[in-house]
């Protein structure tokens, strides 16, 4: 699949949106990507799951994990397709951790997976969990990157979509400075 078409995909979907948002970063945006929106879609999800698994090269990976909530359902089916184990990481305290029984044995051959990666703080977190563990990172993918970043801990990131969009500081928002409400959309600082 080429970009446009994905691109296309997020659109039709309604899981590009545009505003003033509040990135799970704390970053401000005009654009955010709600990949939950594409993912409801269980078509879809195996569908852009297995564009992202033929582009891992047919890697050896023991274990694919993910940060929670975002990365659960595409690392999930990223497994699924290499026939690996599945498991995810989640906030407890502001920090991740493994619960539920997960775990990651010394030597396990690790993909990281996210929906989106934006400055990387959440990956970077599974990625020391990971490592905590013994585990070796083999790779590092997602749908979109929009970090403006080829590599990761030295790993390229393999992505769907690789946009780069305008990310602000709160304190320089050009949105913040023009009044426009805020939308709070990402799991880290979700607010009813």
């Amino acid at each position: 699949m080429k970009e446009e078409e994905i691109l296309k995909i997020f659109k039709e979907k309604g899981a590009l949106l545009e505003g003033h948002f509040q990135l799970s970063s704390g970053l401000h945006s005009g654009i955010y990507i709600q990949c939950s929106l594409l993912l409801q879609y269980p078509d879809l999800s195996e569908k852009l799951s297995k564009e992202l698994t033929e582009r891992l090269n047919n890697k050896k990976i023991d274990v694919v994990v993910g940060p929670a909530i975002g990365g659960i359902i595409v690392s999930y089916e990223v497994a699924r397709n290499i026939r690996a184990r599945s498991i995810f990481a989640e906030r407890v305290e502001g920090k991740m951790n493994l619960r539920r029984g997960f775990s990651i044995n010394k030597g396990e051959r690790v993909l990281l997976v996210e929906d989106v990666i934006t400055t990387g703080k959440s990956i970077s977190e599974v990625k020391s969990l990971v490592e905590e563990k013994n585990g070796i990172i083999e790779s590092v993918a997602c749908l979109v990157n929009r970090s403006g970043k080829k590599y990761l801990f030295g790993k390229e990131i393999i992505s769907l979509l690789s946009i780069k969009m305008r990310n602000w500081q709160p304190s320089v928002c050009p949105l913040c400075k023009k009044g426009i409400p805020i939308s709070i959309p990402g799991s880290r600082f979700y607010r009813i």
